[in-house]
């Protein structure tokens, strides 16, 4: 994960006086200083600079449900609509992210958070009690990313029958040459061809 900007401890920013819900939307940063003033070490990292056009912070699975609750339920925070839910594969680390898009109606600020797991055995706490639409993102996320978020109610394959071997968007994936009898994609046979388009 080389690359990555430097972690942003930001000391500055914050009014004197306390929050009051409905005061002012909050810049990623402040965000990200009021977590890590609550939570502490649930924060790894933070991408936040105001430059960044896809601010976000990081956690580990083990810190990820008191997070996210607090992004949820606290005042100051009220993230109250997840917009995305998406899964990453970084094989070479041997890692999976699970990436939740998170905007507040009320006050009108937004932050991505990446939850980093282990490759091998990728599991989460749901948080469909905290954001509803979190159900089939899941449901998605552990069909084609094979990441299982305990305590869901339903958790099935959403697209691929149930019956399917792996998990299609992972990189190290081989695709089936054939389905229950069925062919299935021929694709990479066709771009070895001279006249593939491309």
């Amino acid at each position: 994960m080389g690359g990555r900007a430097a972690t942003i401890q930001i000391r500055a920013g914050l009014p004197a006086e306390p929050l009051t819900p409905g005061e002012y939307r909050m810049t990623p940063a402040q965000i990200v200083q009021h977590l890590r003033t609550v939570l502490g070490q649930a924060v790894t990292d933070a991408l936040v600079d105001p430059g960044q056009k896809h601010p976000r912070l990081h956690t580990t699975a083990e810190h990820w449900r008191a997070l996210a609750e607090r992004l949820a339920n606290d005042p100051l925070l009220a993230f109250d609509w997840l917009s995305c839910l998406t899964a990453v594969d970084y094989a070479a680390d041997q890692k999976l992210a699970a990436a939740y898009d998170l905007r507040s109606t009320r006050h009108g600020h937004e932050i991505a958070v990446k939850v980093y797991l282990d490759r091998d055995k990728p599991e989460l706490p749901t948080v469909m009690d905290l954001w509803p639409a979190a159900d089939w993102h899941e449901r998605e996320a552990y069909d084609l990313m094979g990441i299982r978020f305990t305590g869901h109610t339903d958790l099935r394959r959403i697209l691929l029958p149930e019956d399917w071997i792996g998990h299609p968007l992972r990189k190290d994936y081989v695709f089936p040459r054939q389905y229950q009898g069925i062919p299935a994609t021929y694709e990479l046979d066709w771009q070895q061809q001279a006249n593939y388009p491309g």
